[in-house]
């Protein structure tokens, strides 16, 4: 896990960052084309680096901290977030694409970011849902 960054405005600016990837992430819990994952992993990066306190929340969520959890330790990723995943990404792409203009060099754009992703994902190691992690309490510094 990063260490908490010594230089304050560095910390707000992760803090900041923490925030808006976390609000994008619940976001992402209600609607359907925006990922959740990516976000709420983000957030738990940022807050490694701004803020223990938060950090350890997000850990201890009862719904957001066991897959957090689960990536730190494993790199690995639950068959059904795989698939959620990969079936969200090629929705919201075929979005894109209905909606972005008829230029062909845009199209290659989206398509080659859509397979470069879309082939990391399916490559990532899948492990079993997780359940019962345990977490560790955060430290009483932080901000």
């Amino acid at each position: 896990m990063p260490s908490v960054s010594r230089c304050l405005p560095a910390r707000w600016l992760w803090l900041c960052a923490g925030l808006v990837s976390l609000s994008a992430g619940v976001v992402g819990l209600f609607v359907p084309l925006l990922p959740t994952t990516v976000f709420i992993l983000m957030a738990a990066a940022c807050f490694a680096r701004s803020s223990p306190r938060l950090h350890g929340w997000l850990l201890r969520h009862p719904r957001l901290g066991p897959a957090i959890v689960h990536w730190q330790r494993h790199r690995a990723i639950a068959p059904r977030a795989k698939r959620l995943a990969l079936v969200s990404m090629a929705a919201s792409f075929s979005l894109s694409l209905a909606l972005l203009p008829s230029v062909a060099w845009v199209y290659v754009i989206v398509v080659t970011i859509w397979a470069l992703l879309s082939l990391w994902m399916w490559r990532l190691p899948e492990m079993p849902e997780p359940v019962g992690i345990k977490v560790e309490p955060a430290s009483s510094s932080g901000v």
